[in-house]
């Protein structure tokens, strides 16, 4: 009988070590792109084919959820000569911590791919150009910088 039970508190805690583990590994992938790596459904937007070169004013910089279960991203509205466009930049905690600051009332020069969001035009930034500063989102495969920051 002792045996038995010896057997069954080894095989619980092994159990526990393993769901445990499983658990950790999941929440660590979730909290180290909060969504916006290329693996997930947003990140499968960006194509390089439609990749487009745009320029006007910043009307508004706002902090987006693109899809349930994302962090919070930055958006920026920008109005160009032929119409005002929804501009994401990435993740909150990436773009807020990058020197080159966005503020309403900027001129920019936008690079990146035009999706249709939610049904409506917009473009997933690969790179932002204020004045001489560049703010660099994307390679031009679309690999996000806040991705490759390990490498």
């Amino acid at each position: 009988m002792r045996r038995v039970v010896t057997l069954l508190v080894i095989l619980s805690v092994v159990s526990l070590l393993v769901t445990t583990e499983t658990f950790a590994q999941r929440g660590m992938r979730w909290k180290g792109s909060g969504g916006w790596a290329t693996e997930g459904r947003y990140g499968h937007m960006y194509d390089p084919k439609t990749v487009e070169t745009t320029s006007g004013e910043v009307v508004s910089v706002d902090k987006i959820t693109p899809m349930k279960g994302m962090s919070y991203g930055v958006h920026l509205m920008v109005k160009t000569d032929k119409e005002t466009v929804s501009v994401h930049l990435g993740p909150g905690w990436y773009i807020e911590n990058q020197d080159v600051k966005i503020e309403p009332k900027d001129k920019v020069e936008v690079t990146g791919s035009r999706i249709t969001f939610k049904g409506k035009p917009a473009i997933i930034a690969a790179e932002v150009k204020k004045e001489e500063e560049v703010l660099k989102l994307r390679d031009e495969s679309g690999l996000p910088a806040w991705c490759g920051w390990k490498r």
